[in-house]
């Protein structure tokens, strides 16, 4: 029988931050199995590892309760953590349906990945998109146009003027997952910005069976390469996001601009659930 792990990542309490699956060893299991595995966990997405014929390098492949994705943040931090506990802290890296990603776990088992290249474009389905999340307008903030940001896979990205905005969150399930469908997106990253560098976020992930997200690292990648491709923040730039408070699971993402490096650095913690 396939061996579950469950951790809660970018928390230090089992029951904050998003949880995920972790299998350590998805060899022998076809696509229909992980699948199935993920819809049984019922977490927004499930890590599947196989050897990936280098020493601490590995395939990894993410898979949401109705359909696999090509990458997933929390699901990855989760997965080093775990490998961090059993093989000691260091570089692993993942072959992703997205492309390579290297993530570091120190001696504290704090886990930062790196993400692929980001870029961004424009948002062409805004109306349609304000539509879905029963939002208007007024409700965004000038100063963080929305885009569309990529750093493993697609996320729009809205900046709404309020906190409170964000904490009312409240969309049409199928008018969005029909949106998001056709568009590719996997998550829409919703963020209200407090200060320059600290950010809240929230994430409605209906293409993958969940209603949100409750930490998201991909969507945090994606927001980092947004942030300085737009110029909101420097070359050099830290960036604290704070997610899942919402749901009464919060967490807290880092995101790191490194001069010279073309992907985003992620990090965060993560424990084993129960």
């Amino acid at each position: 029988m396939t061996e579950v792990l469950r951790y809660a990542a970018f928390t230090t309490d089992p029951a904050g931050g998003n949880p995920a699956g972790v299998v350590l060893d998805a060899a022998g299991l076809d696509d229909a199995a992980m699948l199935a595995i993920a819809a049984r966990v019922g977490y927004s997405e499930t890590a599947f590892l196989t050897p990936g014929g280098a020493d601490r390098a590995y395939r990894a492949r993410y898979f949401a309760p109705v359909a696999e994705v090509p990458f997933c943040g929390h699901a990855t931090i989760a997965t080093a953590v775990a490998l961090g506990e059993r093989h000691g802290p260091g570089r692993f890296t993942f072959a992703t349906n997205a492309g390579a990603v290297a993530v570091d776990v120190d001696a504290a088992l704090r886990a930062t990945l790196v993400s692929v290249p980001p870029s961004v474009a424009p948002l062409d389905d805004l109306d349609a998109l304000l539509a879905a999340l029963r939002w208007d307008a007024a409700d965004l903030d000038p100063a963080l146009p929305p885009r569309v940001a990529y750093a493993g896979a697609y996320h729009p990205v809205l900046a709404v003027r309020t906190r409170e905005r964000l904490a009312d969150l409240d969309y049409d399930v199928p008018a969005l997952t029909a949106l998001m469908t056709a568009r590719g997106w996997t998550t829409i990253q919703l963020v209200h910005r407090e200060s320059a560098t600290v950010f809240h976020a929230r994430d409605p992930f209906p293409v993958g069976g969940v209603y949100e997200d409750p930490a998201t690292g991909a969507a945090a990648a994606a927001l980092g390469g947004y942030l300085r491709e737009l110029g909101l923040v420097g070359d050099d730039a830290t960036v604290t996001v704070h997610q899942g408070a919402d749901l009464g699971r919060p967490g807290l993402l880092t995101v790191r601009l490194v001069p010279g490096e073309p992907g985003v650095r992620v990090g965060g913690d993560a424990v084993p659930i129960g």
